[in-house]
C-alpha cells in the first residue's frame, strides 16, 4: 500500500529542511528552511488534527541529517504458535519491541524489549525480515521507519506483563487477535509464520 500523497510531501519536506539546517551556512537559505519546515509541520496539522506543538515536539524537532527511525520486533514461537503482547496504549497486540536505542545493537535490544514487554529471557537467532513502513498497511505516521525482525528462542523467564503491555500471549496463525497495526500488520505477522517456521528462509527486504 503506498503512503498517502500529502504524509509523504510532507515528510521529504520535514527531511529536506532539516538536512537543509543541519549543512546550511546562509542566513537566508536557513529561514527559508525554516519557513518549509513549519510548512510541512501545518500540513500535517491540517490532515492529522493534532496539535501543531504537539507535530513540532514529534516531527520536526530533530537535527542533523535526515534518516529513518529503526524499529525492533522479537519473533518468538512455541509449539507453531506466536508470541504476542497487548498494549496498553491502544488495546491490541503486537510482536514484542519497540525503538532501537542509541548505544545498543539489534540484538541487545531485541533481548531488552522482549524481556521488557513479556518477561521472557530470549536469544536471539537470525533475522527474519527489514521491512519500510511506507510500504505496509500502517496507519499515516510521520516518521520514516524501518521494521527489523529477529528470531528469537525463549531460554528463561515467563509470561509477565510490563510497563507498556497487559497481557501475554501465544497465538496460531488463523486465531490472531486484534493487532495493534500501528506497530506491525497482519501481512507482516503471517510473513513471520511464513519464515520463522522454516530454518532456511531467506531475509525479507522492503
Amino acid at each position: 500500500m503506498e503512503e498517502v500523497k500529502w504524509l509523504t510531501w510532507a515528510k521529504q519536506m520535514q527531511a529536506i529542511s532539516q538536512n537543509g539546517l543541519a549543512y546550511g551556512k546562509d542566513i537566508y537559505d536557513i529561514e527559508r528552511y525554516e519557513q518549509l519546515r513549519s510548512l510541512s509541520v501545518e500540513i500535517l496539522n491540517t490532515y492529522t488534527k493534532v496539535d501543531s506543538n504537539q507535530i513540532t515536539d514529534l516531527f520536526a524537532n530533530e537535527t542533523g541529517y535526515a534518516t529513518p527511525k529503526v524499529d525492533v520486533r522479537g519473533v518468538i514461537f512455541q509449539d507453531d504458535k506466536i508470541l504476542l503482547v497487548k498494549e496498553k496504549a491502544d488495546g491490541a497486540w503486537a510482536l514484542p519491541g519497540g525503538w532501537a536505542d542509541i548505544g545498543l545493537s539489534p540484538r541487545e535490544i531485541v533481548v531488552k524489549e522482549v524481556k521488557e514487554e513479556s518477561g521472557f529471557d530470549v536469544v536471539p537467532r537470525r533475522l527474519l525480515a527489514v521491512l519500510d513502513k511506507n510500504k505496509h498497511y500502517h496507519a499515516p505516521s510521520p516518521y520514516h521507519v524501518y521494521k527489523i525482525f529477529i528470531l528469537c528462542d525463549i531460554i528463561g523467564g515467563s509470561a509477565m506483563e510490563g510497563m507498556e503491555t497487559s497481557e501475554v500471549n501465544f497465538f496460531d496463525r488463523s486465531n490472531l487477535p486484534q493487532l495493534s497495526e500501528e506497530r506491525n500488520t497482519y501481512g507482516q505477522v503471517q510473513i513471520m509464520f511464513d519464515k520463522g517456521l522454516q530454518d532456511n528462509s531467506e531475509v525479507v527486504f522492503d
